[in-house]
């Protein structure tokens, strides 16, 4: 009898509101054990390869830290010691590199890229980053919001600035999660109705001030992703209404939170006085990738059978 359909995190839309929040719950768990440095190490013996087709600060740093706190170890590859950016087929390096460790995080361009590793890998898949979606961010993203907020469904978010796999996953976050998203990006740079079909979870504002009125947390990452720096002069002139200021801040509710997922550029897409201000949670949602990631492995490898 084939055994249970192995369970990947490609996308947020692969969780139900039900399995994010048991995530959200062990990751409150999981930070407070570590934080009174209680010993608890689940994922002992277990191995996780990380894949790195782009740079990377935070994800490698809170995905090996992760691991090694849960008990477990790490490989550590890139496409210049791997075979994946080279000759051989994806679907054979998955077989392969799945026969062998536990757990796969692949930070990478394309999304098809990763959901054709998956698709012949034995073993969970975990989406670090792709040009579409950025869903581990956002799960830390959320937990912040919950830590300092309480529960995110029915308020606003605003997200300000580039329609990237950020602002994508923003989109499915909403509607799984019940909450309201202000999309307001500058002319020329529109979301792709691929990835952000319609729907009563979202509205788009012209304006970037209309789209922070009365929101609960206002969210901006830098202008130009990762490929497409040959745009960044063009895309700074196109942009510069769309900076998160003081101003924009103050359109928002009084108790309004800002988020970036980092590395931030002072001056362009935030300001200073904003990014260091009273309002700014940008650290503790860094600090939060770590344990939500844990929480995220927990999952994947032992489901609820956890203590």
């Amino acid at each position: 009898m084939p055994g249970a359909p192995i369970k990947h995190f490609l996308q947020l839309a692969d969780f139900s509101r039900d399995e994010i929040e048991w995530v959200f719950e062990r990751t409150r768990l999981i930070k407070d054990r570590f934080k009174r440095y209680e010993f608890y190490q689940p994922l002992a013996d277990r191995t996780l390869a990380m894949v790195f087709e782009k740079a990377s600060t935070r994800t490698r740093v809170s995905f090996e830290a992760g691991m090694y706190q849960m008990g477990g170890s790490v490989i550590h590859l890139t496409t210049g010691d791997s075979q994946l950016g080279r000759a051989e087929p994806i679907e054979d390096t998955a077989r392969v590199i799945s026969r062998m460790v536990d757990l796969v995080m692949i930070r990478t361009y394309e999304q098809a890229k990763i959901e054709t590793f998956a698709a012949h890998s034995r073993v969970p898949v975990i989406n670090g980053l792709t040009n579409e979606y950025h869903p581990c961010q956002i799960l830390a993203d959320i937990y912040t919001f919950i830590e300092h907020r309480g529960s995110i469904a029915g308020r606003t978010v605003a997200w300000i600035g580039d329609a990237n796999n950020m602002a994508y996953t923003w989109l499915q976050a909403a509607r799984l999660l019940g909450f309201t998203l202000h999309v307001s990006t500058p002319p020329g740079y529109p979301l792709d109705a691929r990835l952000a079909p319609p729907g009563p979870h979202f509205r788009f504002f012209a304006d970037p001030l209309d789209a922070a009125r009365g929101v609960d947390l206002v969210n901006t990452d830098v202008w130009t992703s990762m490929g497409f720096e040959a745009e960044n002069e063009v895309r700074r002139r196109a942009f510069a209404r769309w900076q998160v200021d003081a101003t924009l801040m103050r359109a928002a509710r009084p108790d309004a939170l800002f988020m970036h997922c980092l590395p931030a550029h002072r001056g362009e897409e935030v300001t200073e006085d904003v990014l260091e201000g009273p309002q700014s949670v940008v650290f503790d949602e860094a600090e939060n990738r770590l344990h939500a990631q844990k929480a995220l492995m927990e999952y994947l490898l032992l489901g609820r059978n956890v203590r």
